[in-house]
């Protein structure tokens, strides 16, 4: 993608962020609530220039998992599951904030069934819900900057009613990290990298993507940190605001915290134009950021569905989580990153609730993401870089530590997804363990049944081995035989009978007892003429597995998989046996997929 989709898709969840954190910074402040707004552009501003040598710095992928894998996995586990935290929370306070905007009775149901909605749209693939973010976008600016444009003329008014920060430096910094929302984006941006148009002059053996980045993360950072600072200090032109149990009402509305923008475009459209231009306008506010925020749900959930993926294909979580369905997406993964943010919305229905779980999580990843960066001596970073990329750290940390101290729910939400997070990791990297620990194995101890060749010449005793696992006499054991003949090879020919429960009755049935077996095992005999191929036959849960376990026994240099009709070949390649082999495959030993 360029950087126009880039910006787009960035500030699809960067821009949303003063839809509703300029009316939480009011419940928190009052009319001093502009000081704090302010300061959170400034560390917005300095996460962005720091993202903009992060993207330089890893053109394949610059999110904490990828980027500080290579420093240590512990690292890099923590940081994503932290991520993993942030998005799921991303997706539920998006959607919830998108009915409040829209004014519906009951938000939280009609959030859930949106989240739901999206889920299910996703089952179908990125490419049906990821143009979104694209579209809305730019009427989106457009409004924003109408709305910036009918303030200026209440600046003077604002800025009378501002007042200093009250009470003591420990109160406004916890006013300050309670409204630090407005950087999640950042990462998701980072972790876009490897589908960026690569720089002229560069190459996928050298990439650069600078010219994408670095535009991408500047526009819309200047959008969001000006009109955020600017619509923050409008808002104090708004009179008689009043603070009331976490909310804030105004004359003739009440609870208008989490639709903020909508009530400001009224007021000051209203003001310059009438009442019925107020409303329209106010209304548009309402339908223009709804739908940018439900884009910003759906963002949240690609990148959960993503970043699962991701550490299923590395070993970190269950197989379960790379399994895709016909369209290409992981059916498991889908399944968490809609279920857990409907059960969010629903529980917990407040944003200012969700508010208190949400900075946890990303706060704690671009903190580790800035920490292992700056303390990396191989890369290649300017002292200024490294020293402003470093302070920033020290800032982020010190946000993270006052949440965890001072948000209880914050810490036991954070807490339990990495606890559960760190127990999955916990059961794949035994099972891998006990799998390199076992001993070697014959075919007979894997409950596979070696037979005889079906020919009275010998089959070749030396040189390499080829696993060829057949499902019917066609093209592929035709390629794989004449492979063999080619090199002098030993061809074991492999059926597996698939089946989900087995008896011990099933593991002790010979392959001349299953009369497919024995169709194909002998059309094989009578095609083969100068190798003998050997047969092995097993009954298993698993088809991948057992592959897999057989041609690591007998040390098979090649294993040949077919698929005789494309179709075939994409859906397996989309999720079935060839992509859990290709896993799960020693890397000595090649796949061939034959089609």
């Amino acid at each position: 993608m360029d950087w126009k989709r880039a910006a787009a898709i960035l500030y699809g969840d960067w821009g949303t962020s003063k839809a509703y954190v300029i009316g939480l910074a009011f419940a928190v402040a009052g009319y001093s609530s502009f000081w704090l707004i302010a300061a959170m552009c400034v560390l917005t501003a300095l996460v962005g220039l720091n993202y903009m040598v992060i993207c330089r710095l890893y053109p394949d992928g610059g999110g904490v998992y990828a980027s500080v894998r290579h420093r240590s996995e512990v690292i890099s586990i923590v940081g994503a599951f932290l991520l993993i935290a942030d998005y799921l929370v991303t997706a539920a306070i998006s959607a919830l904030s998108a009915f409040q905007y829209l004014g519906v009775p009951h938000p939280e149901k009609f959030a859930a069934a949106s989240i739901l909605i999206i889920g299910l749209l996703n089952l179908l693939g990125p490419k049906q819900t990821g143009g979104l973010a694209f579209l809305i976008s730019v009427p989106t600016a457009i409004v924003v900057v109408v709305l910036g444009l009918f303030s200026l003329p209440h600046l003077g008014t604002a800025l009378g009613h501002l007042q200093p920060l009250h009470g003591t430096f420990g109160q406004n910094w916890a006013g300050f990290v309670g409204i630090v929302l407005a950087l999640s984006g950042v990462e998701a941006i980072a972790n876009a990298t490897g589908v960026m148009k690569l720089d002229a002059g560069s190459s996928e053996e050298n990439p650069c993507v600078v010219r994408t980045s670095t535009p991408a993360i500047l526009i819309v950072m200047i959008e969001v940190c000006l009109f955020t600072a600017l619509l923050g200090l409008a808002m104090h032109a708004l009179g008689g605001l009043q603070i009331v149990n976490g909310d804030v009402n105004a004359p003739g509305a009440e609870g208008v915290r989490d639709y903020m923008l909508r009530y400001m475009g009224q007021i000051f459209v209203a003001g310059a134009l009438g009442p019925a231009l107020g409303h329209a306008f106010g209304l548009l506010v309402s339908v223009v950021f709804g739908l940018l925020l439900l884009s910003a749900a759906n963002t949240a959930i690609v990148d959960l569905i993503a970043i699962q993926f991701l550490m299923s294909r590395d070993r970190e979580v269950p197989k379960i989580f790379q399994r895709l369905n016909k369209w290409g997406v992981p059916s498991a993964g889908m399944l968490l990153a809609t279920l857990v943010p409907m059960l969010l919305v629903i529980v917990v229905k407040e944003m200012s609730g969700l508010a208190d779980l949400y900075a946890v999580g990303v706060v704690g990843a671009i903190a580790t993401n800035l920490g292992a960066t700056s303390t990396d001596r191989k890369l290649s970073i300017k002292t200024w870089e490294r020293t402003l990329m470093f302070g920033t750290f020290l800032v982020m940390a010190a946000i993270e530590i006052s949440l965890l101290i001072d948000k209880p729910n914050a810490r036991y939400f954070a807490v339990t997804i990495l606890a559960v997070g760190l127990i999955l990791r916990g059961l794949v990297q035994e099972r891998r363990m006990k799998k390199e620990a076992a001993p070697a194995l014959s075919p007979r101890q894997l409950g596979v049944d070696v037979g005889p060749p079906m020919s009275k010449a010998p089959a070749p005793s030396g040189g390499e081995a080829i696993l060829c696992a057949v499902r019917s006499a066609g093209r592929t054991l035709d390629f794989a035989l004449r492979e063999a003949a080619k090199a002098g090879s030993r061809l074991y020919l492999l059926f597996v009978r698939e089946q989900p429960f087995m008896t011990e009755e099933d593991a002790r049935r010979k392959w001349q007892q299953d009369p497919e077996a024995s169709t194909i095992f002998a059309e094989a005999k009578q095609k083969a003429e100068n190798i003998t191929p050997l047969f092995c036959y097993a009954v298993s849960p698993s088809a991948a597995e057992t592959i897999v376990d057989v041609a690591a026994t007998l040390g098979a240099s090649r294993v040949i998989l077919g698929a005789p009709q494309r179709s075939a070949l994409m859906n397996l390649l989309r999720g079935n046996v060839i992509r859990e082999v290709s896993n799960s495959l020693p890397e000595e030993i090649d796949l061939v997929v034959y089609a």
